[in-house]
Parts: C-alpha cells; structure tokens; sequence
C-alpha cells in the first residue's frame, strides 16, 4: 500500500517542527554535522551544540585548522565521540578536496571520511533537494506498518530498505525531499516505537492498522543499556580529559570508577586503539592532538 503524498504533506505543513537546520539560509555543511551529530542522539541535546558549532566552524577549513583536542572538546557529552574525529577529518578533506564545499551527490559523499549510507543520502536529499531515498529508524518503521502492514520493521538491509523508500517516493525532485522529511517527522512524533498515536495520524490508510495492529512477532529486541557499561566508563574518562586544561595525570583517570578498576582499565585502553585519547612519553593522558599543543613530545608508541 502507498503511502499518500498529500495527506502527509499537508500534515507536515502545519506539524513540522522549528529545527535549527531546516532553516532558511543553512549550508549542506551545517546540514552535515547535524547528521552525524544527530546519529543516537536525541534533537534536545544536539541542537545548542550544532548552533555553538555552525558559529564557531562555518566552514569545512575552519575546522579542519582546528585541532582534533578541540573537536572532542567542543562536542562535548552528545555521545560516541568517534563522530567527531570522523567529521574534523572528512573537514580536512573537503578544505582540500573540494574547495571547502560539500559535494552535492551520493556517490562522492560516500567516498568521504565518515560518512556512510544515510549521511550521504540525507546531505544530498536536505541540502540540495536530491531525489534519493533517505532511510533512518524512523522512515524504517512508518514503511513497515503503513505499507507492510507489521508492527515493527525486521532486522535492517540497506538495499531492500532503499528500495522501499524509492518505490514510495515522489516523482518530482522537490516534492522528494520534503516527503523524505515528513516521513521522518511522522515516525519521530506520531508512528513512534511505543504508544503510536494513530488518531491522531494523517495517513487515510494504512496496512497495520488494516490488518488489527497485530503484535511484533520477530526476535526479541535487545535493549541497549548504558549504566554500568563501558560506554558509561569511557564517557566518564574522556569528560575528565575534555575539562582539563592539558595532559593528566593516570592517578586523575583512576578515581573516576573505583567499582571495577579492570573494567576502567580496559575502557581507558579502547580510548587509546580508537585515537581518542594519547599518551605522552611522560606517561600523561590527553585527548587526541594535544600533546603537542601543551608543549609535550610526541605520542609514545603502546
């Protein structure tokens, strides 16, 4: 079952909400870094960070003349800071690359450091009104109960995904995009993963609803917990880093989880294999590119 184009558009007319970089004016740069910034992390705590960071790097170039300590700090606690050393070097690209512009096509975005199947669709669909397909958790359940009819949507296929997507999109290219934006809209705020609000849905049809709302009868979810994980442990061990003003101390690291000093030691190694933290020759812990900045030698080699 389709999908209807005008119902959906017409509710994202009145319902869209406000965000900062749908605005008028908003580059595909700033449109980039609130894609990766958004990537498992809520609207509420990306959107006074993206502002902060469009103010301070509006740019590719200005960022990539930034050091990668300065990124991390800058992104603060939005969560799996892998992502911003991936953005400060797909800057460092685009500044040398492609003339501090971001490419307007999929498949050169996709060459880009970082930047994968979503990103690369979502930049050229919301910055330059592409008709591609733009596939997130949201589209991926409003598609499997609308069209499909299931409750949730099964273990996730980039090509079947796109090809739903495609089947259901719009023929004209600006029609697309905003389509490809209310469909996100809609599972964010009404076809949402608890509690769906279908009374108060757009759509005249939908399959799910057709067919009794059946229940989710696929493989037990796993729930993704944070307290007491090493995520939590690593978050913990770079926030100390991101409010120091240079390198510390092991003994200043140490304190931060006393529950399990096994657990903290491996979480603080994983910060160093991913090239989020350093050590100095002088045995000191900093973020990644700071060593230098502070006066200290190189990195020594683990």
């Amino acid at each position: 079952m389709p999908i209807d184009t005008v119902s959906l558009l017409g509710w994202f007319d009145t319902e869209e909400r406000d965000l900062p970089w749908r605005r008028p004016g908003v580059t595909a740069w700033q449109i980039l870094m609130s894609e990766i910034m958004l990537q498992q992390t809520p609207v509420s705590r990306v959107a006074p960070i993206w502002q902060q960071w469009v103010e301070r790097w509006p740019v590719p170039s200005k960022m990539a003349a930034s050091s990668q300590a300065e990124v991390l700090r800058a992104w603060g606690k939005l969560g799996y800071p892998r992502r911003a050393l991936r953005l400060h070097e797909c800057a460092g690209v685009l500044a040398s690359e492609h003339g501090d512009v971001v490419p307007d096509d999929v498949d050169t975005l996709l060459d880009l450091p970082g930047i994968g199947a979503y990103t690369a669709r979502a930049v050229a669909c919301f910055a330059y009104g592409r008709r591609v397909p733009v596939v997130d958790t949201n589209v991926r359940r409003v598609v499997a109960r609308a069209v499909h009819g299931a409750a949730e949507p099964g273990n996730p296929s980039t090509t079947r995904d796109l090809a739903d997507v495609e089947a259901i999109l719009p023929r004209g290219r600006e029609k697309a995009a905003r389509y490809s934006a209310a469909l996100m809209e809609l599972g964010a705020l009404i076809c949402t993963a608890k509690n769906p609000a279908c009374l108060l849905c757009p759509l005249p049809k939908c399959s799910w609803i057709e067919a009794g709302r059946p229940a989710y009868s696929g493989p037990p979810k796993k729930v993704q917990k944070f307290a007491g994980t090493d995520r939590q442990v690593r978050g913990k061990l770079m926030s100390v880093l991101r409010e120091s003003d240079g390198p510390v101390e092991r003994a200043e690291l140490d304190v931060v989880w006393l529950t399990d000093p096994g657990q903290r030691d491996r979480a603080l190694d994983s910060l160093l294999v991913d090239g989020l933290i350093e050590q100095t020759e002088s045995g000191l812990f900093a973020l990644a590119g700071e060593a230098q900045l502070s006066g200290e030698s190189r990195p020594a080699a683990r």
